[in-house]
């Protein structure tokens, strides 16, 4: 009786600490809302309106529809001109993106053979990305179009035709990824940032030392800590995820409870890394630089949130293995997106397991009941 009358002392205290502690409101509230709105609003890996020349050499009715569906396109924002030397300058400057030149024999040819007739798309390669997708984008416009008018002057169909299918995100939202992920993101800064500058300011303070007079074991001590900080991670995860449903428009095609089991398994090493920092530094700017280098950044450049891990070196993706958030983000991605895959969560979910029990059981050692 005694104990447990110890242990909920322990953990409403830690309650309290959170409730009154400013940094660790600004945490755990102020922060997620921040990130969470400057990646759904301020962070687009979408390619709109990007700045086309179009070139029509000369006129004709099929180079005026293909300059007409050009306009038409969401994609684009088209400069026009007679002459391509009138927007070379305006590519090499930066200022266009990608040019599209309909040659003056267009008309004929495609009046002739419709296979015959070409355009010639022209991509700004310093920006190696933009200029895929403008030239894919142009390829597509083309493609459409060519298709169409095939059909209006009864042409007969390529021989190959390209009828390509999206899975979950038809429309190419890159909100739908990046929503997602950066509530990985925000769920490693306040497992791992918040709990190990909580911790390392009671040392600074001195009521670590007080504490560490008391019957507490290190077991009640670490599950003290660690149960209100797991209890805010799981409430900051669910208003980002009303935040992301009722505002950024993400759909939840999987079940809540899913989502609440990945991100249980998730806070465990979270928490764990948190603790085991606040462990070895005692001090809340060491343990803010520890905390940052290795669980924030790591999370942000070796998850696969922005960068996908496939195309890193080797050495690199066998170091992403032992990151946290690398079996977060597809499980939230696929809650949010596809759907209910336990064959994708339950591996996951073990491994995430299992690193934050080896975190926990390293914090556990290192965390003396004496001060030498």
């Amino acid at each position: 009786m005694n104990g447990r009358r110890r242990f909920l002392a322990l953990l409403k205290k830690e309650t309290l600490q959170i409730v009154r502690d400013p940094s660790a409101l600004l945490i755990a509230v102020v922060l997620p809302l921040i990130l969470l709105f400057l990646f759904g609003e301020g962070i687009s890996l979408d390619s709109n309106k990007i700045a086309l020349g179009l070139v029509v050499e000369r006129e004709s009715q099929p180079a005026q529809g293909l300059a007409a569906a050009f306009r038409a396109s969401r994609f684009f924002t088209v400069h026009e001109a007679r002459d391509r030397r009138e927007l070379e300058g305006e590519l090499v400057a930066g200022r266009l993106r990608a040019m599209v030149v309909i040659p003056a024999s267009f008309g004929m040819d495609f009046a002739a053979a419709p296979d015959s007739a070409g355009i010639q798309i022209i991509a700004d390669g310093s920006n190696p990305n933009t200029a895929k997708f403008a030239a894919n984008y142009a390829k597509g416009v083309w493609q459409s179009w060519s298709a169409q008018a095939r059909s209006e002057i009864g042409a007969p169909a390529p021989l190959l035709s390209v009828e390509p299918r999206v899975w979950f995100n038809p429309e190419l939202k890159s909100r739908y990824f990046l929503v997602p992920g950066s509530i990985a993101i925000i769920m490693t800064l306040i497992g791992t940032l918040l709990t190990a500058l909580v911790v390392a300011r009671e040392w600074e303070r001195g009521t670590m030392e007080a504490m560490m007079a008391t019957p507490i074991g290190v077991a009640e001590l670490l599950a003290g800590k660690l149960i209100p900080y797991f209890v805010l991670g799981l409430a900051s995860m669910t208003v980002c995820t009303v935040i992301a449903v009722a505002l950024f428009e993400v759909p939840v095609r999987g079940s809540y409870f899913a989502l609440l089991v990945i991100a249980s398994a998730f806070l465990l090493p979270s928490l764990g890394q948190g603790l085991l920092i606040s462990a070895a530094a005692k001090n809340q700017y060491v343990a803010a630089q520890a905390a940052m280098l290795s669980g924030f950044l790591p999370a942000m450049l070796l998850s696969g949130f922005i960068f996908e891990i496939d195309s890193m070196p080797r050495v690199i993706q066998w170091i992403s293995y032992l990151v946290p958030a690398r079996y977060l983000i597809p499980c939230l991605q696929s809650v949010f997106v596809a759907g209910d895959i336990w064959s994708l969560f339950l591996p996951n979910i073990a491994v995430m397991l299992l690193i934050g029990g080896l975190l926990l059981a390293l914090a556990a050692k290192n965390t003396k009941k004496r001060l030498d």
